[in-house]
């Protein structure tokens, strides 16, 4: 960060926008060193440094989403090349916990800012819509350490999830109707009610990422 005289207004600044405590912060940017060998950016490789992300099936997902334009605010799409600490800052925040002192409109503005974020780790051609073929791709990677559960199993069970999502949003699907793939509103539809504020957080102290999942 900054030097030291300017240091206490850059910390209020990122606070201000990220919604961390100046102690968050300055144990973030802590890491944040660690991780990139005290360089003012990291990149991909950088995040081979946390070994709790080593054999999370999400693992290139998680870490595709700190370099994902959309998630950094820019009109483009595609990936950075390396981010720099406000970057991951603005990154991490959407895995922070739910604060108790949110009032109704904070907590809607602070799930939905989630999903977005979520949505976009599914949405991994930057469509703006979830195919099945995303959606079996995510699944499998999840299953894919499972002994128990063949290829073909995990397509079944993928295909199911995708038609019971498809039917939440456009209720009793036709057997020869077409479902184009799930929009951010229907995304939205199908969180409905499901506890994403406390599914989706990271461990400060650790920094261990925790899979988003229903």
């Amino acid at each position: 960060m900054g030097s030291s005289h300017s240091r206490s207004e850059e910390i209020q600044e990122l606070a201000d926008k990220t919604g961390f405590t100046s102690d968050q912060i300055e144990h973030l940017h802590r890491r944040f060193k660690q991780l990139s060998g005290d360089q003012p950016t990291i990149r991909k490789e950088n995040f081979d440094r946390i070994p709790d992300l080593e054999f999370n099936p999400l693992r290139a997902k998680i870490v595709q989403a700190f370099f994902d334009k959309r998630n950094l605010g820019e009109a483009s799409e595609g990936l950075v090349d390396e981010i720099n600490f406000e970057d991951f800052l603005t990154i991490m925040s959407n895995f922070r916990p739910i604060e108790m002192n949110m009032d109704e409109e904070q907590l809607d503005r602070f799930r939905k800012q989630k999903l977005k974020f979520l949505f976009h780790m599914y949405d991994s051609d930057s469509d703006g819509k979830i195919t099945l073929q995303e959606y079996r791709k995510v699944v499998q990677e999840l299953l894919s350490g499972n002994p128990h559960l063949d290829k073909e199993s995990v397509r079944s069970i993928a295909d199911g999830a995708m038609m019971e999502a498809a039917s939440i949003c456009m209720g009793q699907m036709e057997p020869d109707q077409v479902y184009e793939g799930i929009t951010f509103e229907d995304f939205l539809k199908i969180w409905d009610g499901i506890d994403i504020e406390t599914k989706m957080h990271v461990r400060f102290l650790t920094m261990e990422p925790i899979a988003p999942c229903h």
